[in-house]
């Protein structure tokens, strides 16, 4: 499968072109996001105590990161911040399936 050339957005002349785009992002961000659930399935294999899986110190640094680079290219907080919260969220509950899964089988 030959990749969608990138057209920037105010170059779309039509829908069809414009949604074409959005797919070609969205396949890769889920190639991104799973790689960024490969870093925490290692996290979880690394990690020797259960209490410290939810790190909201960590949690807090993360969003402030992300909010910092989100301002610098443009992208709305109101936007980004739920979407980091969410995927943080839910990266932590795999992190724990991993982690449990991991210690039972000892």
């Amino acid at each position: 499968m030959s990749e969608t050339p990138v057209i920037p957005p105010d170059d779309c002349p039509d829908m069809p072109t414009l949604r074409g785009q959005v797919d070609r992002l969205d396949r890769a961000l889920v190639k991104l996001i799973a790689e960024r659930q490969g870093y925490m399935e290692r996290a979880a294999i690394i990690k020797q105590d259960r209490n410290v899986v939810h790190d909201a110190a960590r949690i807090e640094d993360v969003v402030s990161k992300v909010l910092a680079e989100a301002k610098r290219v443009g992208l709305s907080a109101a936007i980004a911040e739920p979407v980091w919260r969410t995927m943080i969220a839910r990266c932590i509950a795999h992190e724990f399936e991993k982690f449990d899964a991991k210690n039972s089988a000892v």
